[in-house]
């Protein structure tokens, strides 16, 4: 019963980690555009890093609308590409990520949209090339979680390399306490000889006192 309930608690997080794509709306281009969008438990980054790896193994690049004064900031542009997942014909496919809400750091939301000759395209889809499209993003868990354990990987780099410099100055500042430690025992085995040599020179001065001479 235990092995039963692991399991299926097992399964929602699978089902809750993979999610499944619907139909949204996002701006771009100064218009509502139809798009395609999921929701993944995964840092935005992760997401967004997974989609751009995916696609550059497909031999592409994307051009990122940036600029202050940008609505469209931080949109992935893919122009005339084939994506033969989804159609045989080539299209432009616009990626967003963003987090799903301001306080869950940890989720994230991927839009995609489709255009073909600057017209949205997934409107004129039919509900298989929409399926397919959506099915396209269902699948993407597998890079999503390599590319969020690559993130964790980089992040804990990072600890190791700070704690790392940490021990080096500790390390350093060690030798210099020690160094300083020596150089202190020399200057005292020093000065204690001085005191016995000054002793000595005082005890004979003392002397030609009391002896008058």
């Amino acid at each position: 019963m235990k092995k039963t309930g692991l399991i299926l608690l097992g399964l929602l997080m699978t089902f809750i980690s993979i999610g499944q794509s619907y139909e949204a709306t996002i701006q771009y281009d100064k218009k509502k555009q139809q798009a395609i969008a999921i929701d993944f438990v995964y840092q935005p980054q992760a997401v967004e890093n997974a989609i751009v790896q995916k696609l550059a193994k497909m031999g592409y690049k994307p051009k990122e609308e940036k600029g202050i004064l940008n609505r469209d900031k931080g949109f992935l542009v893919f122009k005339n590409i084939f994506i033969t997942d989804i159609l045989s014909d080539r299209m432009d496919y616009l990626i967003k990520v963003e987090r799903k809400s301001r306080k869950e750091t940890d989720e994230a939301i991927m839009y995609l949209v489709m255009l073909k000759d600057d017209k949205n395209a997934l409107g004129m889809m039919d509900a298989a090339d929409a399926g397919r499209a959506k099915s396209f993003l269902n699948n993407l868990l597998p890079e999503v979680e390599a590319a969020d354990l690559e993130l964790q990987i980089i992040a804990h780099q990072g600890v190791v390399a700070k704690a790392e410099k940490k021990l080096r100055h500790l390390n350093e500042e060690q030798t210099s306490l020690e160094r300083k430690i020596a150089d202190n025992k020399t200057n005292q085995d020093n000065t204690q000889k001085d005191i016995e040599s000054q002793k000595q020179a005082l005890g004979v001065l003392e002397g030609k006192r009391r002896t008058g001479n």
